[in-house]
């Protein structure tokens, strides 16, 4: 391994770290403005990582380091837990819970843009030749805006993949529990029921939606790159 690649693995790493738990963060938030304190008693509304590394310490160190080191690829998982029988209540809550991870990956997305444009204007950052999931802009010097640079490209592109990847309406993601919100309470609480029921069955859903993921996530990183960089040509 070179230091170039040790280096780019760190920030990933501290991206992945500040995104997981957030989306977890999120998710423990909604819960208790539902109601349900079973996240907030287990010290997950908070966005310190450390509660949600003891949860889950395999999917949010072991995992991501070897997906990198093995691949050049960051790969993990987080999770934040909840009451069945309060999601069954109350299911439309249980489905804004669901809502509140993607929603907290969409955010940091947005907060990466505005980065990226502050850093344009002030000249630490320039618009790249190419862009790609690790460019999404490129620094204007040497030194701490090259990380910068890097840290604010996996910052939106790696919270954008996380936000549209767990709207896909498929158990265990979030974007099935969602579903709730479009539907009738007694619907609602069938879905949240159905999804807990697969327990582990649905993992093989979750492996089957990655394999075809990264052709439904291409047109969704081209629409974001238009949307950043208007009229530039990016993404077409």
């Amino acid at each position: 391994m070179n230091t170039e690649f040790l280096i780019a693995g760190v920030v990933w790493y501290v991206v992945f770290l500040l995104s997981t738990t957030c989306h977890e963060a999120a998710h423990a938030w909604a819960a208790k403005l539902g109601g349900d304190l079973t996240a907030f008693h287990g010290g997950q509304v908070s966005l310190d990582p450390i509660p949600h590394i003891r949860r889950e310490p395999f999917g949010m160190v072991i995992f991501p380091l070897l997906t990198y080191a093995t691949g050049g690829w960051m790969m993990g998982w987080a999770s934040a837990p909840y009451d069945p029988s309060w999601s069954e209540r109350y299911p439309r809550r249980a489905a804004w819970m669901s809502l509140a991870g993607p929603g907290a990956n969409f955010t940091l997305a947005i907060l990466a843009g505005i980065l990226i444009h502050i850093g344009i204007w002030t000249g630490n950052f320039q618009y790249p030749e190419s862009a790609n999931f690790m460019h999404v802009v490129e620094p204007a010097r040497v030194g701490v805006a090259a990380g910068a640079a890097t840290f604010v490209s996996l910052m939106f592109s790696l919270n954008l993949l996380l936000g549209t990847f767990n709207l896909i309406p498929v158990p265990p993601l979030d974007g099935f529990g969602a579903l709730g919100l479009l539907v009738s309470e007694d619907l609602a609480r069938r879905i949240q029921h159905f999804g807990r029921s697969l327990g582990a069955f649905s993992m093989i859903g979750l492996l089957l939606v990655w394999q075809v993921f990264g052709g439904l996530f291409q047109p969704v990183f081209s629409f974001a790159l238009r949307a950043l960089y208007p009229g530039q040509g990016y993404g077409t």
